[in-house]
């Protein structure tokens, strides 16, 4: 179990190393970036509607999934060629996805405070604090009441910023509650096999 968590801990990690990463990426260069995000998202749309009308073309056996290659391959390339020329319609949507994941990654942060209060780590309460506004802002960017929208990318990146440094410090405290535990049972599996039978 301990070799399972130490995995599921570097994912995390690497997760919210890339969201501070990201963070500063946005709040340094908030036009630049968010219009290159966009692009880049608009591109891989666009090849994946191109190889699926590759594939129809190729294969043309007449089968429904080469008419759904055909159909799908049309609507990706056509949205993936406004999002390229029109980067403005998924600025407007960012907030939302972003709001939805920075509010997913909080709710995360809760079950793992109630974690650590079921392992009576004294300062739990650090861990469910920061969840619940890791959700405020996850809930404030679904809402989304700015108007400027280098001010909205400015803040998407100060809440990743925010929401990857504190991911790194729950994980740290969870990583080391489940290592005293194990340290823990370890020892108690290694008395009990000290331990003579008695008969």
């Amino acid at each position: 179990m301990y070799r399972f968590f130490k995995t599921l801990k570097a994912n995390y990690l690497i997760s919210a190393v890339l969201c501070v990463l990201f963070g500063i990426t946005l709040v340094a260069w908030p036009d630049i970036s968010s219009k290159l995000v966009c692009i880049g998202f608009g591109c891989v749309l666009a090849l994946t509607g191109a190889a699926n009308l590759i594939t129809f073309f190729v294969r043309r056996d007449g089968s429904l999934l080469s008419q759904i290659n055909m159909v799908a391959g049309i609507v990706l390339l056509v949205l993936g060629g406004w999002i390229i020329f029109d980067p403005g319609v998924l600025i407007r949507i960012i907030p939302v996805v972003i709001g939805a994941i920075i509010a997913v990654h909080g709710g995360h942060n809760v079950l793992q405070a109630a974690e650590l209060y079921k392992e009576k780590y004294d300062k739990w309460w650090v861990a469910l604090l920061l969840g619940i506004v890791t959700i405020g802002f996850g809930a404030l960017l679904i809402y989304n009441p700015f108007e400027a929208v280098s001010t909205m990318i400015v803040l998407i990146g100060i809440m990743l910023i925010y929401d990857g440094i504190s991911d790194i410090w729950i994980i740290s405290r969870v990583s080391k509650t489940v290592r005293a535990v194990a340290e823990t049972m370890e020892a108690l599996e290694v008395e009990a096999v000290e331990v003579p039978d008695k008969k």
